[in-house]
């Protein structure tokens, strides 16, 4: 694994320059958005980090809340985070909603699942629930994907407070989550025999706000360091992805985290961010529309207000920064069924932005 930021965008063969592509403000003046998915008709499924999911039509209304949603612990971090349509939702119409629940002293990462029938959901049930809960307001993860058998994977954080967590398996904290849509561990998770929880997946995260699919069915996903850090990994079935005991990470007074880096048995991220761009989002991108862009991942950057354009897999990556014009903090970065990429900014203003050629 080698880090390299390549600071010479015109050298970088995939880079695209403002001219190449069109931005278009699908809609704006959101309430905190922070997910989206696409809906059978055109329209956009989107979910708002204070607590509400709306119908947003391809010409940009915006439709009333869609009744019916759980209540939230909407504080700090806390609030709705990703939402995904079933695989098969044209015939059962099911969506499933991340988010925070419970109170100050007891919270948690859970997933709805429910119908979604003339603007509301019905049906309604709490499939998930992070175990043990947590007294603090931030680090929930909350990224969601389907993978092809059907499970469904479901990310979850440290709890900013609880660093040792991620370490023990039996704990849900710092995990990738592996479940049935009823909620239940399928029988091949890594742990369902003993030496762990048998809903983990892989452990050792902090707090991963990216997950996505390769053309193979590779897990990629990407977390959240302290100050540096942040990581993209290649998930592995009941694999250590070492935090906090291995990392490359600092802490916010600038201390070191801890003095390794590697260590046998841990695995090491395809690539790391020091100092941290505060990852948020992630795309593997089919080419459709953009073909340069084939394979290569779309990383939604807060703290930079930008998308960085990662390329390679493997010992030698680079990065080049994508739409810098628009200036604004990248909450989520999707892939439209056509091939066209959808932002959503963070903020009390949000917008979703559509970029196609």
């Amino acid at each position: 694994m080698k880090k390299t930021l390549l600071i010479a965008a015109l050298a970088f063969s995939a880079y695209l320059n403002a001219d190449d592509y069109k931005t278009d403000i699908i809609a704006e003046g959101l309430n905190h958005p922070w997910a989206m998915d696409f809906l059978p008709d055109g329209s956009y499924l989107v979910s708002m980090k204070s607590g509400e999911v709306r119908i947003i039509s391809s010409d940009g209304e915006i439709g009333d809340v869609i009744s019916g949603g759980p209540e939230t612990y909407f504080m700090s971090q806390g609030g709705y985070f990703d939402i995904l349509l079933d695989p098969d939702y044209n015939d059962n119409q099911m969506v499933y909603l991340a988010y925070a629940g419970g109170t100050p002293d007891a919270n948690a990462t859970r997933i709805m699942k429910a119908r979604l029938e003339d603007n509301a959901f019905v049906d309604a049930e709490t499939i998930y629930t992070a175990s043990p809960t947590k007294d603090t307001p931030a680090h929930y993860g909350g990224k969601m994907h389907f993978l092809p058998d059907g499970t469904l994977l479901v990310t979850t954080g440290d709890g900013f407070e609880y660093r040792e967590a991620p370490q023990d398996r039996n704990s849900h904290l710092g995990k990738v989550i592996r479940i049935n849509t009823d909620g239940s561990a399928p029988e091949d998770n890594p742990f369902t025999e003993g030496d762990g929880d048998p809903l983990v997946y892989s452990y050792g995260h902090r707090n991963p706000q990216g997950l996505d699919l390769g053309p193979n069915g590779e897990i990629y996903l990407h977390e959240h360091g302290p100050k540096g850090g942040d990581e993209l990994n290649l998930i592995r079935a009941g694999a250590n992805y070492g935090w906090p005991a291995v990392t490359y990470g600092e802490n916010y007074s600038g201390a070191y985290v801890s003095p390794l880096k590697e260590y046998a048995g841990i695995e090491q991220p395809l690539y790391y961010w020091t100092p941290s761009i505060a990852p948020s989002g992630l795309v593997v991108y089919s080419g459709k529309m953009f073909p340069e862009w084939e394979g290569h991942f779309l990383v939604g950057a807060l703290v930079d207000a930008e998308v960085r354009l990662v390329e390679g897999n493997g010992d030698d990556m680079t990065e080049s920064p994508l739409f810098s014009e628009i200036g604004l903090r990248i909450r989520d970065v999707r892939e439209a069924p056509d091939g066209s990429i959808f932002l959503i900014t963070d903020g009390d203003d949000g917008q979703i932005i559509r970029i196609s050629r």
